[in-house]
């Protein structure tokens, strides 16, 4: 495998500039998934990484060589994409020994053994004679992904492959393409918009908007510690509550706060405080009050979406004891996971006790 570096990568069509600047390193052996909303520029620097797009300016390494102006061939990658791009007219095998009948000077022989070697792992031997019309989404993927196997690359590349497939295929797929990466021991760089399928197969994440890297980290360290606001709505569901406050003299209150909260000091005036469904409980008194606008009920737990004023926050509860519509009721935050952000930016801050 190999490490793939990413240096002041920049794109533009024309005078518009779509992505901005990314720096970033994935390891040898890594599962790197870069993550955004659509439009957010993850594809286009996927295609990059492919080839498949002109960097406009910065450096492409992989294992230590500039291949920022070599064409695809010359980068020992494979890319599966979302819409598995098989030939139709043609067989699962043939549709795998294809690129290496094209581009490699592998005997016969050599092509068959790589074939049946991917099919096994991915369980589709009995495939391997059907073309694609004959398969099912999910059996499509897997078709795909072999075809990447047998290239043996040195970096796997995948843009939303699972985007096409129903949502229990999705979950089974997920823990395939996990398996394979433990097993297999791939560097793997993975874009989707889905943020579970994020932080479910991620070793790191790269969090992307309107082009521009905005965190990189563990897939828990980015959801305990979000570096700035969309970093906390985006990843997590449901998301964190942003609630506006002031802060004055270490305190941080709200209209509907029934004390000011003890933070910190060297805080901006405005801030926001963020929340996750979990580290709020409801009580009888609590330290803010609120009226329950909407309950869902999601097996054993129920999410309680509460409104104090013009702010709204979701609350996960158990589904026994859950408050109507309409009820008045307490809220208890977890003052040590709560987080601050600045208002005006949308950057954490890190209070200074």
């Amino acid at each position: 495998m190999a490490t793939v570096q990413l240096s002041n990568i920049c794109k533009s069509y024309g005078d518009k500039k779509t992505v901005h600047d990314i720096n970033l390193t994935i390891e040898d052996r890594e599962f790197m998934v870069m993550v955004g909303p659509s439009g957010c520029g993850k594809s286009t620097t996927l295609r990059m990484i492919a080839g498949l797009e002109d960097i406009t300016t910065g450096q492409l390494l992989i294992d230590g060589k500039d291949v920022t102006d070599a064409p695809p061939q010359k980068r020992d990658i494979a890319m599966v994409f979302q819409s598995y791009a098989l030939y139709p007219h043609m067989t699962a095998y043939r549709n795998m020994a294809f690129g290496l009948m094209k581009t490699t000077r592998l005997s016969k022989a050599e092509i068959d053994t790589r074939i049946r070697e991917a099919a096994e792992i991915l369980s589709i031997t009995d495939l391997l004679n059907r073309r694609p019309k004959e398969l099912s989404g999910g059996e499509r993927q897997r078709v795909a992904i072999g075809r990447a196997l047998v290239r043996k690359p040195k970096v796997f590349l995948f843009d939303e492959p699972l985007s096409n497939l129903d949502a229990k295929l999705r979950n089974r797929m997920r823990a395939e393409l996990k398996r394979l990466h433990q097993e297999l021991d791939l560097t793997v760089i993975y874009v989707t918009h889905d943020q579970i399928e994020a932080m479910t197969l991620g070793t790191r994440v790269a969090m992307l908007s309107q082009g521009a890297l905005q965190q990189v980290g563990a897939p828990m360290d980015i959801y305990m510690h979000p570096t700035n606001t969309f970093v906390a709505t985006f990843i997590g569901s449901p998301e964190m509550a942003l609630i506006p406050c002031r802060a004055e003299n270490g305190k941080v209150g709200h209209a509907f706060f029934t004390n000011s909260l003890s933070i910190g000091n060297n805080l901006p005036a405005d801030v926001m405080v963020g929340l996750r469904p979990e580290e709020v409980t409801l009580s009888s008194t609590g330290m803010a009050r609120a009226r329950v606008e909407r309950v869902e009920l999601i097996g054993a737990e129920a999410l309680v979406e509460v409104a104090f004023g013009p702010d709204r926050m979701v609350v996960k509860c158990p589904v026994l004891g859950a408050p109507s519509v309409g009820d008045e009721v307490g809220l208890d935050f977890d003052l040590d996971r709560l987080r601050l952000f600045n208002g005006r930016t949308g950057q954490a801050i890190n209070a200074e006790a």
